[in-house]
């Protein structure tokens, strides 16, 4: 495969034990389908519930039109703005392909993190049924559907206690009391 900016071909690279293709020279990646989200899961677990992917959130996506072709199927790729962020990815509505510019990956992973910390107490409920209801339905195995609903409790209980200070004074007053242990 060829790198759809420089025309030499991408060398493969290991990002948190996923191979991947890069291009030496303008440092773009090249994801195949799943591997965006199966490296955005290696570097914070805490997103492995959030998902940044495109045919799962289409309303987040804005697509425009780009010639660039894509570097496995060689099919004309689309750019899509993510949500509010700054970022653009590349691509591929045959193969399902990614291709992120320098330090796109990191800007992807950064806004996912702030979208993490800025979520209200109302959206970690939300989220915290529709997992509940993938515990049962999803796609994954019980154990992953497991963790995402797991992260999501606890993040709703920090949510909670940075709300209400007075409920965590209580916990932690509870905790130290020697009487309780």
């Amino acid at each position: 495969m060829n790198c759809p900016n420089c025309s030499i071909a991408l060398i493969q690279k290991n990002i948190q034990g996923i191979q991947i293709d890069e291009c030496e020279k303008c440092e773009g990646i090249w994801l195949e389908e799943a591997e965006l989200r199966q490296v955005k899961d290696k570097i914070d677990s805490d997103l492995n519930w959030m998902d940044f992917e495109i045919l799962k959130h289409p309303e987040k996506f804005k697509p425009k039109a780009k010639r660039t072709a894509c570097p496995s199927c060689k099919k004309a790729m689309s750019v899509l703005d993510y949500d509010e962020t700054k970022v653009e990815i590349d691509y591929c509505t045959e193969c399902k392909g990614v291709w992120l510019e320098k330090n796109e990956l990191e800007s992807i992973i950064e806004a996912l993190e702030k979208e993490l910390l800025t979520k209200s107490l109302g959206e970690y409920v939300s989220e915290t049924l529709g997992e509940a209801k993938d515990l049962l339905t999803g796609p994954e195995s019980f154990l992953s559907e497991w963790k995402d609903f797991s992260t999501i409790l606890r993040f709703m209980q920090y949510r909670i206690l940075s709300l209400q200070p007075k409920i965590h004074d209580t916990i932690v007053t509870f905790q130290n009391n020697p009487l309780n242990r």
